[in-house]
């Protein structure tokens, strides 16, 4: 398995918190979804299985190739799309598009989430909803006296992948967070490397003014609280 995907689903494939509201919106759709940076298909996957007509879309073809793998191995019918997001192209119209995580906080600035949401709205159906996941960076900054995060850790044919939380530092216009990713092989030989996100920082009412901006009207706010392993998130929700 790819070192992409492996890491993937180490750090990402263990978030459930936010399924419920996903699948809440999807019930609602009335037609076509489409998963904006759907990675190994953590969300697709879980709406896919409920009977909804999924498209997943990620700029990495490895991950989705992951996906689409794992879409044959459950006799699920998912549309994978390798395509950047800010370029989407002409896939398609759909019902719902979903930006989960913080998908629309590792873009790199404004310019860029200003093309993604012009590229959501010309994807989207008349009366068609847009919701994306923005998460508080301020709870990324753990207090000084704290207890240190548990690794997220995943196997894969005897070899045992950690991932450990090392720090959040501010970064100019938003944080970087470093992980600490350790590898044990079968015969218990270590190997580590560290690993930076950047993330924007990016207020609810900031991407409701973006999103307004491109005919995107705000429509809701949903709460995803805090967890032990996740930082909580706001998902804002928008109407063509």
């Amino acid at each position: 398995m790819n070192d992409a995907v492996i890491w993937h689903d180490v750090e990402c494939g263990g978030y459930g918190a936010d399924l419920p509201l996903w699948r809440e919106l999807a019930s609602s759709a009335g037609g076509p979804i489409l998963d904006l940076g759907a990675g190994t298909g953590r969300v697709t996957l879980d709406l896919a299985a409920a009977g909804h007509d999924l498209t997943a879309l990620d700029s990495d073809p490895v991950l989705l190739e992951a996906l689409a793998e794992r879409a044959r191995a459950r006799g699920l019918d998912v549309r994978c799309v390798t395509a950047d997001a800010r370029e989407p192209g002409a896939i398609g119209r759909f019902s719902l598009i979903l930006a989960p995580m913080q998908f629309m906080q590792v873009l790199g600035g404004e310019p860029a989430r200003a093309a993604v949401l012009a590229g959501v709205a010309a994807c989207l159906a008349p009366g068609g909803v847009f919701a994306a996941a923005i998460s508080d960076l301020d709870e990324a900054i753990a207090a000084e006296d704290a207890e240190p995060p548990l690794p997220d850790i995943g196997e894969r044919q005897g070899w045992t992948y950690s991932s450990l939380p090392l720090d959040v530092r501010p970064e100019e216009g938003g944080v970087a967070v470093e992980w600490l990713r350790q590898v044990v092989s079968p015969a218990g030989e270590l190997t580590e490397k560290r690993h930076t996100q950047v993330l924007d920082s990016l207020a609810p009412g900031e991407l409701e003014a973006e999103a307004s901006a491109h005919g995107l009207r705000p429509e809701a706010r949903h709460e995803i609280p805090h967890t032990m392993e996740y930082i909580g998130s706001t998902v804002i929700v928008c109407r063509r």
